[in-house]
């Protein structure tokens, strides 16, 4: 049975997965798969740091959400607050989308 903050963190990936292409979303799927789990902590931290390194023009502040996201697959406290805030992201993001496609 999962618990609630799992079902959060569920939806926020289905939604990433349909707002990537198709390559990242495969991507995002095998790392969800509980046997990379000793690849998903190591990016995920290496996600956070690079995201602290903003100003530099290869990163940016874009990779925090995404390390927290891959991180809180294995921490459960961090699965709904994390997910939720993926979601709101989310749909923010698709907002602006159709906003500037309509601009």
């Amino acid at each position: 049975m999962t618990d609630e903050g799992q079902k959060t963190l569920d939806r926020a990936y289905e939604g990433l997965e349909k707002e990537a292409p198709d390559r990242v979303a495969r991507a995002i799927r095998w790392l969800r798969d509980p046997k990379a789990r000793w690849i998903r902590i190591p990016l995920g931290v290496l996600f956070i740091i690079a995201s602290m390194l903003w100003f530099l023009p290869v990163v940016g502040i874009e990779m925090l959400p995404l390390g927290l996201l891959l991180i809180a697959q294995d921490v459960p406290f961090l699965r709904r607050p994390v997910g939720r805030f993926m979601i709101w992201l989310e749909q923010k993001w698709v907002a602006l989308r159709r906003h500037w496609q309509r601009g």
